[in-house]
């Protein structure tokens, strides 16, 4: 058998493997060392078993060293400390806070406030399904309790939370660095200006709900506690996204001294300001080391999946297909767009990242496309895929939240928004330039 062929089908029984729902990291891995072996087997004309396991054993050691020991990677249990350690301090919330003081008395005003309080969340911790989490715990108890629609409840904070995915740290464009040997500070600095532009999308979203239907959103009572100590008690999560981003694009942090930074930062303010204590700094630390242990796995399978399809020849024949069929740029990037659209309405972004890269990355390279524009695509496709039926991640966890708010009521509040990310999405793809801006100014 063909290595292509051999690689083909490791890529469809990947597919069905995840559509089982068997863990991203055993499919890939699994399928991956299976492939490999098969390869070195019957790469010299002859079934050769033995050399064959020794050389499968001795790329998967390789491959997944190399990745372990990858210093940009070192990033990831850096931000999820620090996401979760501002959690426990109090910081993450602040932000939701002041803004909730000034724009209670709007028009759906607390339901703004819970988006911008999902894009200050995202601002430090980089992970979208626990800004979900936590934002929904706090904003849709209250936007139920002042007599919001359950819908606008609960889907402005789903999609709030998406935010994570692109305002910096994000997680996603950690891993897609890494991947794709892009720097991680020029994605983290390009996902500025495409954040702020969904963000901004958002509110007009429930701008535009509350104007066409009055009582989705009640007006609240002004808050007692004063506007201007509400702003001043948010300054630590201000400094700490000024240290993010200002370290970055002044290049005087990496992006790995700046997560270091920002968490001695954090747990200062946690102890000096009373809100941490040893017990809870622990329970962090525990916390923080399994989910990273969980991103780690996946991403060391990931890298032996990448292993097998370079071996395997698959990544070049699509490339050369491609180029003998005469795509266009704009076919390309449309089927690519339908092809991530579709992922995310099944499988979980993370999954979607590792799983399409070694092919999308060649093809974008074969094109002459900018790596760092396309990863702005991609982590905003993967956005809306958090929020896509039929496995909306984003939505199962405020489901998770609010209970009595069936998933179906989320959904059908969700899809008011997502022709606003879907004008977001097209906007980005016709102008590179609100993705390259700010990393090329650099």
């Amino acid at each position: 058998m063909e290595p292509v062929t051999i690689g083909l089908v490791a890529l469809l029984l990947v597919v069905l493997l995840l559509a089982l729902r068997v863990p991203i990291a055993f499919a890939l891995a699994g399928v991956a060392a299976l492939g490999t072996f098969f390869v070195h087997a019957t790469g010299q004309g002859a079934w050769l078993p033995a050399e064959a396991a020794v050389q499968t054993g001795a790329a998967i050691f390789a491959d997944a060293f190399d990745l372990v020991h990858s210093y940009d990677l070192s990033m990831v249990p850096l931000f999820i400390i620090l996401g979760n350690i501002a959690f426990y301090a109090g910081i993450t919330i602040r932000i939701y806070d002041a803004a909730a003081v000034w724009l209670r008395p709007l028009p759906g005003g607390v339901a703004m406030a819970s988006i911008l309080g999902c894009g200050g969340f995202s601002a430090i911790s980089g992970s979208s399904v626990a800004c979900a989490s936590t934002m929904g715990r706090i904003c849709v108890p209250e936007m139920l309790r002042l007599g919001y629609d359950p819908r606008l409840a609960t889907s402005s904070v789903a999609v709030g939370g998406t935010l994570g995915a692109l305002i910096p740290p994000s997680i996603l464009f950690i891993l897609y660095g890494v991947f794709t040997g892009t720097p991680i500070a020029q994605l983290f600095l390009a996902g500025i200006l495409p954040g702020l532009l969904s963000l901004a999308g958002m509110l007009l979203v429930v701008a535009w709900w509350v104007g066409g239907d009055p009582a989705a959103a009640p007006r609240a009572e002004a808050a007692e506690s004063s506007r201007i100590d509400a702003v001043l008690a948010a300054w630590p999560a201000v400094l700490l996204f000024v240290i993010i981003v200002g370290g970055l694009y002044s290049r005087l942090l990496t992006a790995p001294e700046t997560a270091a930074v920002c968490v001695v930062l954090v747990v200062v303010l946690g102890f000096v300001q009373r809100r941490l204590t040893p017990e809870i700094l622990l329970r962090t630390l525990r916390e923080s080391l399994i989910q990273t242990a969980a991103i780690f796995l996946v991403a060391a399978a990931a890298k032996i999946f990448v292993g097998f399809v370079a071996l395997s020849g698959l990544d070049a024949a699509l490339v050369n297909w491609a180029e003998g069929a005469g795509l266009s740029f704009f076919a390309m990037i449309a089927a690519s767009v339908a092809i991530y659209l579709i992922l995310g309405m099944f499988f979980e972004p993370i999954g979607i990242l590792v799983l399409t890269l070694p092919f999308a990355v060649p093809l974008v390279e074969g094109f002459g496309m900018d790596l760092i524009w396309f990863g702005v695509v991609v982590v905003k496709l993967l956005e809306i895929g958090l929020i896509t039926p039929p496995v909306g991640l984003n939505v199962f966890v405020i489901g998770n939240v609010a209970r009595d708010v069936g998933i179906d009521r989320v959904f059908a509040g969700v899809m008011r928004f997502l022709a606003i990310d879907i004008l977001v999405l097209l906007i980005l793809i016709l102008f590179p330039i609100i993705s390259t801006l700010i990393p090329a100014s650099m």
